[in-house]
């Protein structure tokens, strides 16, 4: 666990950043709600309580004013300002008046200071250049303004609820990010487990334990594992003794028919067949065994195959045209890629006759690719054959099927390109084939070069 959050694989997951990006949509969109909510129930009786405050600052300082004695007036103006805030200035026919702002929260204030100052008072947001809440009012002929600061209207919605919410959506998010961790972990546990199964490896088992449906998933997760590599145990043993149980009988038959009494191409065809089912089990057991993870070798591709050009290159009704990179390098089983290249050469031989001649023409290519600073090997096989029907292209990789009669005059088990198609997929690559436009059949293999070599 703890090397699993250290290297941080979770935060590469594509489930985890859906789930924590739906939590963070439902948790914002859930806040803004609130907040426009909050704002359109809270207008009224905060705009009620804000106008009764201004309706009294302004009959308290009418009523001041008026019982004041005349000499103490400008006293009780310069308390006024210094300690309410409240400053008192006559109204002239030609002051420059802006109305405030028509929003809400000042309509609904409005109505109720109309109502408690008369229908002749006037408001204004700025007078004379000057900001601030202006307010009319009347002692008897006398017309006098008198200004607020702004803040007294403003709506309640400042920077302490703005920095309220924020630090409330921080840590919602950072909840929904450690809910989405604590769902997306047994599930990436298990993708990882089930990707490594289908590579060939042996995951160590999963943790069972946390809620009732994980822990039941990831036991019969982890007996499918055992199931699994007990499997692979008995069919290990089975094939060392198929191995030994066909092949003695065989041995014994060749011998027999090396001692009887028979003419020459009685004894000749009796050992051709013979040895053809010699290498059909072989086949058999090519295709069914495992390669062990730990066989795996650096290898140098370009002399493997030109090793097994040089070897091919004996045969009369051969005639290889080669062009070989040198010094390509893998990852792989030294037995197996000779395999690999052994089946493709015998498949052309078998199949891949060239139209009209006797011989059987192949062009060997194998060069190192360079394709969005991913780099690889890629190995192509090119028979000048008759080619494979289209419809048999996708039939051809699978076991025991061959193709149409233009390629099968030889006898086969049809599990040459079988067991190609598995010994590059063991070794993480990857295969093509199709035919070529201008005649003959096409292997194109694409491997992964080995790095640090």
């Amino acid at each position: 666990m703890h090397s699993y959050l250290n290297s941080l694989e979770w935060l590469k997951s594509g489930l985890f950043w859906r789930t924590f990006f739906l939590l963070a949509l439902l948790v914002t969109a859930s806040m803004t709600a609130w907040m426009a909510n909050f704002r359109i129930l809270e207008t009224t009786p905060r705009a009620q309580q804000m106008a009764a405050q201004i309706v009294s600052i302004v009959t308290i300082t009418r009523a001041a004013l008026t019982h004041s004695a005349p000499e103490k007036r400008h006293q009780l103006l310069s308390d006024l300002a210094n300690k309410e805030g409240v400053q008192i200035y006559l109204l002239e026919d030609n002051d420059h008046v802006e109305e405030p702002d028509a929003t809400s929260f000042f309509q609904e204030s409005k109505t109720i200071m109309l109502r408690g100052l008369g229908p002749d008072t006037r408001f204004a947001s700025k007078l004379n250049g000057v900001s601030g809440f202006w307010i009319s009012f009347d002692i008897d002929d006398d017309h006098y303004w008198l200004r607020l600061e702004q803040d007294r209207l403003d709506p309640p919605i400042g920077l302490q609820l703005f920095s309220w919410a924020m630090a409330t959506l921080f840590l919602t998010l950072l909840g929904a990010a450690i809910i989405s961790k604590l769902i997306n972990d047994p599930l990436s546990r298990l993708s990882n487990a089930a990707r490594a199964i289908a590579k060939g490896k042996q995951p160590p088992p999963l943790p069972q334990k946390g809620p009732k449906e994980i822990r039941e998933t990831n036991q019969s997760f982890n007996t499918m594992m055992e199931d699994l590599a007990r499997i692979e145990a008995d069919r290990t043993i089975i094939l060392a003794g198929i191995s030994h149980d066909l092949r003695t009988p065989l041995a014994r038959m060749q011998l027999e028919v090396e001692m009887a009494d028979l003419s020459a191409d009685s004894r000749q065809g009796m050992q051709s067949d013979l040895q053809q089912m010699d290498a059909i089990i072989g086949q058999f057991l090519d295709y069914a065994k495992p390669l062990d993870k730990a066989e795996l070798e650096t290898i140098n591709l370009s002399e493997v195959l030109q090793q097994i050009i040089d070897e091919a290159s004996r045969f009369q009704y051969l005639r290889l045209r080669t062009a070989i990179t040198p010094d390509l390098f893998i990852n792989g089983n030294m037995t197996e890629v000779r395999r690999l290249f052994n089946n493709l050469i015998e498949n052309a031989c078998r199949y891949g006759k060239t139209t009209g001649a006797p011989i059987t023409t192949l062009d060997i290519q194998c060069s190192r690719k360079n394709k969005e600073r991913k780099l690889g090997i890629l190995i192509s096989f090119r028979d000048h054959g008759a080619g494979v029907a289209e419809t048999d292209l996708i039939r051809l990789l699978k076991p025991f099927t061959r193709g149409d009669a233009s390629r099968s005059q030889a006898n086969g088990s049809g599990l040459g390109l079988a067991i190609v198609d598995r010994i590059i997929k063991r070794h993480g690559g990857k295969l093509r084939i199709y035919n070529h436009q201008e005649g003959g059949f096409v292997i194109v293999i694409a491997l992964q070069e080995a790095k640090d070599v």
